[in-house]
């Protein structure tokens, strides 16, 4: 799948469901390895909003994907 430069509620909104949580899976990988790695980095003054770019940028496009699953009802399913 290829992903925008930039995630917007457009091109969440053009997704069939099949490719949305295809895209949640993706992006919250992206995103837990990016948190992890800061808060190894930081440990206990890891604070997520004060964390590098990368790391809201990670969160900021698994967030705009979450709200349109969630928009349409759709399970997640992680495995553990």
């Amino acid at each position: 799948m290829q992903f925008p430069d930039r995630i917007t509620s457009r091109w969440t909104a053009s997704l069939s469901d099949e490719q949305l949580q295809g895209a949640e899976r993706v992006l919250h990988t992206a995103f837990l390895e990016q948190e992890t790695a800061e808060k190894r980095r930081r440990g206990s003054r890891y604070e997520m909003m004060r964390g590098p770019s990368e790391l809201l940028d990670a969160w900021h496009g698994w967030s705009m994907v979450n709200n349109e699953i969630r928009t349409r009802g759709l399970l997640v399913r992680r495995v553990r």
